[in-house]
């Protein structure tokens, strides 16, 4: 295995995974990231009170990081203080209405029929049911399979009429949702799960209402920051013996014979591989910023529609007015204030905004500043906006103080990143931090997969199957680690050829293009 050396690009939660797995399993691996640390869209900003996460905040099915620690023998608890969050969220309105929602169904179903009323509450048990069948009927054939397999997600939900309603064609997550709920809020806040993997209710197909049972399985906050858990596992990867670069950008990815064999770094330098895991946007293979070989890997399929992008805010503060959980979601009056703009490529004029009291929840309150990050969802691409921070602050921090929430001091300017700053941040992204667009009834059979079009080239990361958020990412590591292993295993077991290179037969099962 040592004689064989993998490289991975890209330290995020998907590099990071592929790495730890390939390591484990006895590969010589170096992992490369052009940031001068781990972590990926999983990042952090310094402030007063510790480093604030500006990237994902919720830890959902969490046994793929706990997989991860077991291959290098120790545990979670070992590297990280994991604290699981009875309450999901805090929900606020503009007219001074309040709801949390819980990990336990009961205690979820019993504070709607507080607010809304006992039919809801019964609509809302309805609900769960169907989001825990569509988790149950798609978690195999879609979510855990190395391909996303349509005919088996098809047989699955065969199986399950229940499910019918939510697979009809045309039927998106805020048509659903009306089938169920009377209430808008109800209506606007379960809706608000598409926006998870970065899509809009009423263009996102209907079945992704199994994000909301993924989250009602447990919510653990991390108390280092989901940057800090990406730093354990590059500690726990080093361990393992992966050589760690950072602050070190890949140029190209080199191919001979028909096969990868190298990366070019930045200064010209070539690390010899015999794979190589590309961890980022696979829109920076598409655009050629890897070199043609990665380019004519992605083939000529047309490109997914970017998902949503974002402008983040990462502050420290003394808050004031309401009283805040770990997460909260502070919605607007008028969906369409926000949807609709960005569904043109605006600024909402009027946005829900998430808000993660890093702080709370997990242990005594603070006395002094705590640590917040701030998401107003936007449209990916490079930004067009002309006196852009100022025109989010206004959109952000006057709206939380009508609702009742402000902060001493105000963050500056250098505490906010926007689509344009993640479009630099990660290559080929265009600012979308959710790969493609989950928008479209097939997007999700559309995503790359770990095998490419060229030999000894795979892909793990957001952008690649499963898709976004942090144990999908994990996940996909799994699936590049699980195939460079298996390919490797079938090239030892074939007999040596005289002469190489060739033509190579590609075969039905791992080529790239839709099957029938």
């Amino acid at each position: 295995m040592t004689q064989d050396p993998v490289v991975v690009i890209g330290a995020g939660m998907g590099g990071l995974s592929a790495a730890i797995r390939l390591a484990a399993a006895g590969v010589s691996v170096t992992l490369v990231e052009m940031a001068s640390g781990p972590g990926g869209k999983a990042r952090a900003l310094p402030s007063v009170a510790g480093p604030v996460d500006t990237g994902p905040t919720v830890l959902t099915l969490r046994r793929e990081l706990d997989d991860l620690f077991a291959l290098a023998g120790s545990r979670t608890e070992d590297h990280l203080d994991l604290i699981a969050l009875p309450r999901l969220a805090r929900h606020f309105w503009p007219d001074g209405t309040r709801l949390d929602l819980f990990a336990d169904r009961e205690a979820s179903a019993a504070a709607i029929e507080e607010l809304c009323g006992p039919g809801e509450a019964a609509a809302f048990l309805r609900f769960d049911r169907l989001a825990s069948q569509l988790y149950a009927a798609f978690e195999g054939p879609v979510m855990a399979a190395a391909r996303p397999e349509l005919m088996g997600a098809m047989t699955a939900a065969l199986r399950r009429p229940t499910i019918w309603p939510a697979l009809l064609p045309g039927r998106s997550m805020d048509g659903l949702l009306r089938r169920f709920f009377r209430d808008p809020r109800l209506i606007q806040l379960f809706g608000r799960y598409a926006t998870y993997v970065g899509g809009r209710p009423a263009s996102s197909p209907a079945v992704l209402a199994l994000i909301w049972h993924a989250e009602a399985k447990g919510v653990w906050a991390v108390r280092q920051g989901l940057n800090g858990a990406a730093a354990a596992l590059a500690q726990v990867a080093e361990g393992l013996g992966v050589r760690l670069r950072f602050a070190t950008r890949a140029r190209r990815i080199v191919r001979q014979g028909g096969r990868v064999t190298g990366v070019e770094i930045e200064g010209g330098t070539n690390l010899p591989c015999a794979a190589c895991v590309f961890a980022g946007d696979p829109g920076a293979l598409r655009d050629g910023l890897l070199g043609d070989a990665a380019r004519a890997a992605m083939g000529n399929g047309a490109r997914q529609r970017p998902s949503l992008s974002a402008w983040v805010w990462a502050f420290a503060a003394r808050p004031a007015g309401v009283e805040l959980a770990h997460h909260n979601v502070f919605f607007t009056a008028d969906s369409s204030r926000e949807f609709g703009p960005i569904g043109i490529g605006q600024m909402p004029a009027a946005p829900t905004l998430y808000v993660c009291a890093q702080d709370r929840e997990i242990g005594p309150a603070p006395s002094g500043p705590e640590r917040f990050e701030i998401i107003m969802n936007g449209p990916a691409g490079h930004s067009p906006f002309a006196a852009e921070e100022a025109q989010c602050r206004t959109r952000t921090f006057p709206p939380l103080a009508v609702q009742g929430l402000s902060f001493d001091p105000a963050p500056e300017a250098r505490s906010l990143t926007t689509p344009a700053q993640l479009s630099r941040l990660y290559p080929g992204s265009g600012g979308a931090i959710y790969g493609g667009s989950p928008e479209g009834a097939m997007a999700t059979f559309r995503r790359p997969v770990a095998r490419t079009g060229l030999p000894g080239l795979y892909l793990a990361g957001g952008g690649a199957h499963p898709g976004a958020g942090v144990p999908m990412a994990l996940s996909s590591g799994r699936h590049a680690a699980a195939a460079v292993l298996a390919d490797r295993t079938s090239r030892s077991r074939s007999a040596q050829t005289a002469m190489p290179g060739g033509m190579s037969m590609r075969s039905r099962k791992t080529d790239n293009a839709p099957s029938r």
